[in-house]
Parts: structure tokens; sequence; C-alpha cells
């Protein structure tokens, strides 16, 4: 376990380095915004600097002041684990975002855009496949999943609509149009490391039933569905954890079947809706 989380650590920084360099090189010098809290923080400083002449506000600094407060509210709602993890990300990339200087390699403002979005979504993918998050809107939606059963996407929408509508007017229109394509392609690599499902349902087939879901209702708060099951080769009896998840939770679920049945059997598949019972407290 110690490499392990040694290992995540490397991964989380290895991201928060990859992002920096997104911004730093292809995304500030063209006038191009990142999704989410890092997308505000390139808001906030081109005002500052536009309007206020203020030009020693950094997007780095912008960044992680305004990731305080989610920081707080991800401590007591997520959990610490997962929220030290997310500071370190948000913290390194701040760091290396003072340390790298803002350099561009080409004038043309889509080579930017696209090769941004690749590089941020590629450092946002890794980040959240090992359990943490580049901070800012991820954890807000890691909240509001875990309180309500809410539509997480429009939320984030919202947010990166707004991003997309001031690109334009701090800028040029045709800004508006290639941040719209970074936040695609961003979400498409994003999608291909992590998982493009916002729910996703994990069958389990263990020995350890009692120990298993005990271990998961500590953790996820979801209901789950106990079905008999039986090894056609062995004839064992065993039982079948259904579940449905959030994309944000899927590492915990993963890390607590690891550690609880390393020789369960787990299925993971899309889901497209959900109806009736979903969270744990409902049905108490």
């Amino acid at each position: 376990m110690f490499l392990f989380e040694v290992k995540r650590i490397v991964i989380v920084i290895i991201g928060a380095l990859i992002n920096a360099i997104a911004l730093n090189f292809f995304f500030i010098s063209a006038d191009v915004y990142a999704s989410g809290f890092t997308g505000i923080a390139q808001l906030l400083s081109t005002v500052f600097s536009q309007f206020f002449g203020i030009d020693f506000i950094s997007t780095g600094i912008l960044l992680l002041l305004l990731n305080i407060p989610v920081f707080l509210m991800g401590w007591f709602k997520v959990g610490k684990h997962f929220t030290l993890y997310s500071m370190l990300s948000v913290g390194m990339s701040t760091f290396f975002l003072e340390i790298i200087p803002v350099y561009s390699f080409s004038d043309d403002i889509m080579l930017n855009a696209v090769f941004g979005g690749v590089l941020g979504g590629f450092a946002v993918g890794i980040t959240l496949k090992w359990g943490a998050s580049t901070g800012g809107s991820d954890i807000l939606a890691m909240i509001l999943s875990r309180m309500k059963d809410r539509p997480i996407g429009l939320y984030l929408m919202i947010v990166n609509g707004i991003i997309i509508f001031f690109a334009g007017v701090l800028n040029e229109p045709e800004n508006a149009l290639y941040t719209l394509l970074a936040l695609y392609v961003a979400t498409r690599v994003i999608d291909g490391i992590h998982t493009r499902h916002e729910k996703v349902t994990a069958m389990i087939v263990t020995k350890k039933t009692e120990e298993l879901s005990t271990a998961i209702h500590q953790q996820v708060v979801r209901g789950i569905t106990i079905l008999p099951a039986r090894g056609a080769y062995t004839k064992e009896d065993k039982s079948m954890l259904v579940v449905v998840i959030t994309r944000y939770e899927l590492y915990d679920l993963e890390r607590i079947i690891y550690e609880t049945d390393p020789e369960a059997f787990t299925n993971i598949v899309q889901t497209a809706g959900v109806f009736g019972f979903f969270r744990k407290e409902q049905l108490d």
C-alpha cells in the first residue's frame, strides 16, 4: 500500500505538471480558456490585467485561492483522503504555473486549442483515474453527487458556458469558438482515459458478501442489491452485489474491492438512467 500511495502521489504531480504545460504553452498565450475553475482563474487574470493593470496576480495564484473554499467543503462532505490529494494536485499546479514561463509554440490559435485540450484532458483524466481531482468543479461535482442525485453535467455545462461567453467578450468572438473546441477535445480525452459515463453499474461477484457490502456502505453512499450466484466451473455458491455509482466514486469502489476481496470479479457497465432509489439514505 505504501508503494501504491507513492505511485499515486507521483501520478498526481505528473498530472499537475502536464496541466501547467497545457496552460502556459498553449492556452494562456492564445487567449483560449480551460474548463472549470482553471478557466475561471484565467478569466479573472485577464480581467485584472486588462481593466485594472494588475499583472502580478497570476493564473496559478488565482486557481489556488478559488479552490480554498472548495477544499473546506470537500474535507467535510467528500473525505479527507480525496481532498488531500486534490489539494496536492492544485498546489503543484500552482507551483508549476509559477515556475514555467508562458511561451507560445505557434501563432495558430486552433493548434493551441487542440494541443492544449489534449494535454489538459490527459492531465485531468489520469488524476481522476487515480482517485484525486484537479480541484474546483470536480470536487463540487462529487459533493453534489453525494448530496442529491442531480445531473452533474448540467452544472459543469453552465460553468463552462460562462467561460466560453466571457472568452468572446474579453477577447475576439472567435476565442469563444476555439475555447469551445478546446473544451470538447479535453472532454473526449478525459472520457477515453477515465470513463465517459456519468453513472455506471458495478456487478461484483464475491464470496465475502457481508464484508464487502459493509465496506462499500461505509465509503460509498449508494444502495446495494445482493443476488445469489454460483460458479459454473467451481460450483461454489457466491453472491452478486449490484450497485450504481457516479464516475467520481469509481476509484473508491475499485480500491474497496481490492482491499476487501482481491479475488472478486467485477463488471462495470454503462448506466443510461436511474429510476427509484439511488442513495442509501433513501432506504433508511
